[in-house]
C-alpha cells in the first residue's frame, strides 16, 4: 500500500491496511519499562490475573531513573521490580549504571528500522531516529502489553518537516531541535507523527538524530522519525538484535502538512522558562546569570555531547557548579578511553553515575528557590528540577561555553 512511514508500519504490525485516523489492534516489537514505571505496570499486570508476560525476550527493564537509589522507598520499589523480573524470566534486565533507557535500546540493539516499539516514558520516540515507530504510553497500557503483546491505536497523521542547508559551526542538533519546536509550538503536532528530511537532517549524525527524535514528544507529536539510511545501517552493523526491514514513505504519501525550514538561517537557540516552545535565538538572552549548568539526558548525554562539551572546556576552569551525566555506561567508558572526562574533570565538572541524574528533579542536582540552571535536558517545565527554580535549555556546546562564564554565553566565542 501507499503511505507515510507510520502507515507503513502499523500496516504490518495488526496485520492489514493501515491509514491514519483508522483504530488498529497492533502487534507490539519490543516493550520497555525503567524503574520509575516497571512497579507501576507489574502491579496492573498482577491485577489482571495474567501470570506470565507475553514473551519475555521483547520486555526490556533498565533501571536509570534512580540509580543508585535515592530513598529506601525508592530501592523497595526497584526491588519489587527486580524480584518480578526475576520471576517471568525477563532476560533483557539491565541493573542501574547501564544507562538511559533510551541509550540502552539503541545501543543493545533493539530500536531498529520498521519496527513498532513501545516505552513507559515519554521520550520513547527517541527511536524513531532509527526509523522505527516508537511512542510512550502509560503503566496501565504497558501491562496490557506484557499480557498480550498488543494495543489499539489510532494511526496518526503525519507532518513532514523538511530542513535544507547547513548548520553553521557552533550550530548542532540541539539548537536545531529547538528551532522546530519553536516554530511548531508545544501543541502543534499533537498526536501526529513527524518525519524528517532535508540535507541537513542528512548531514546530522545518529546521536544528533537521536536528539532531534527523543523531543518530538515537546510538540505534541506521536513519534518523530527519521527514514533509515547508511548511517543507520552502520550503526546498526553488528549490534542489532533482530532481522528488519527499512521502511519508506511513498513518494505520493498523504501528509496533514509539508513545512520547509532553511539551516542556514539558524543561530544557537535557548529555550527560556517555563515551556519548551519559549524559544529564542541565543543573542536575546546572553548574559543571564545561571548557578548550575547541566550537560547529560537520553536527549545529549552521548559520546559528542560529552566530546563538545571537552573542546570547549579544556584548559579551563568552570565558574558554576557543573554536572556530567554520560547516557551510558558504553558512553562513560568511552570518554575515559579518550581523554575526555579527564578534560571534564579537570575542569571542574563533576560526573554522576549514567542514568538520568537531575533532569527529573528527583536525584543528584536539584536546583534551590531562586536558582537558574542552564541544561542540555528536554524539559523545563516548572518545578521540574526543584521548586521555584528556572531552567533553560540548550546544547551541550552553549552549556559548557557558559559554565565557564556563569552566564548564558554564545559558544561561538569558544570554537
Amino acid at each position: 500500500m501507499q503511505g507515510t512511514i507510520s502507515e507503513k508500519i502499523f500496516s504490518r504490525a495488526s496485520g492489514g491496511d493501515a491509514s491514519a485516523n483508522d483504530f488498529v489492534s497492533a502487534n507490539i516489537d519490543y516493550a520497555m519499562a525503567h524503574d520509575g514505571t516497571s512497579v507501576l505496570a507489574l502491579h496492573s499486570f498482577q491485577e489482571m490475573g495474567v501470570e506470565k508476560v507475553w514473551d519475555a525476550d521483547k520486555i526490556i527493564v533498565p533501571f536509570d531513573h534512580l540509580i543508585p537509589a535515592s530513598t529506601e522507598a525508592a530501592a523497595l520499589l526497584q526491588k519489587k521490580t527486580r524480584d518480578w523480573v526475576k520471576e517471568q524470566g525477563i532476560s533483557h534486565f539491565y541493573e542501574g549504571g547501564e544507562g538511559i533507557c533510551h541509550q540502552v535500546l539503541p545501543e543493545k540493539g533493539f530500536a531498529l528500522p520498521g519496527k513498532l516499539i513501545i516505552g513507559a516514558d515519554s521520550h520513547s520516540c527517541t527511536y524513531g531516529a532509527f526509523g522505527a515507530f516508537g511512542t510512550g504510553v502509560g503503566a496501565t497500557d504497558m501491562a496490557e502489553i506484557f499480557a498480550s503483546g498488543k494495543l489499539w491505536f489510532r494511526v496518526p497523521e503525519t507532518i513532514k518537516m523538511t530542513v535544507d542547508g547547513t548548520l553553521q559551526k557552533g550550530v548542532f542538533a540541539k539548537d536545531l531541535t529547538l528551532y522546530l519546536i519553536g516554530k511548531t509550538g508545544i501543541s502543534g503536532a499533537t498526536y501526529k507523527a513527524v518525519e524528517y528530511y532535508g540535507t541537513a537532517i542528512s548531514d546530522l549524525s545518529v546521536a544528533g538524530r537521536m536528539t532531534l527524535c527523543n523531543m518530538a514528544i515537546e510538540m505534541g507529536a506521536k513519534a518523530g522519525i527519521v527514514p533509515p539510511d547508511e548511517k543507520t545501517f552502520s550503526y546498526l552493523k553488528g549490534r542489532a538484535a533482530a532481522d528488519y526491514e527499512p521502511v519508506y514513505a511513498d513518494s505520493d504519501a498523504n501528509y496533514l502538512s509539508e513545512k520547509y525550514y532553511d539551516a542556514d538561517d539558524i543561530e544557537p537557540q535557548i529555550a527560556c522558562p517555563h515551556e519548551v516552545d519559549n524559544v529564542v535565538p541565543i543573542s536575546k538572552v546572553i548574559g543571564t546569570p545561571i548557578d548550575q549548568a547541566f550537560i547529560g539526558t537520553c536527549t545529549n548525554g552521548r559520546l559528542e555531547d560529552l566530546a563538545v562539551a571537552a573542546d570547549i572546556l579544556k584548559g579551563k576552569t568552570v565558574k558554576v557548579r557543573t554536572i556530567a551525566t554520560p547516557a551510558s555506561r558504553a558512553v562513560l567508558l568511552d570518554a575515559v578511553e579518550s581523554g575526555i572526562f579527564e578534560t571534564l574533570v579537570k575542569a571542574g565538572v563533576s560526573f554522576i553515575t549514567p542514568g538520568c541524574g537531575p533532569c527529573l528533579g528527583a536525584h543528584q542536582g536539584v536546583i534551590a528557590e531562586g536558582e537558574t540552571c542552564l541544561s542540555t535536558a528536554n524539559r523545563n517545565f516548572r518545578g521540574r528540577m526543584g521548586k521555584g527554580g528556572n531552567i533553560y535549555l540548550g546544547s551541550p556546546a552553549t552549556v559548557a561555553a557558559s559554565a565557564i562564564t556563569g552566564e548564558i554565553t554564545d559558544p561561538r566565542e569558544f570554537l
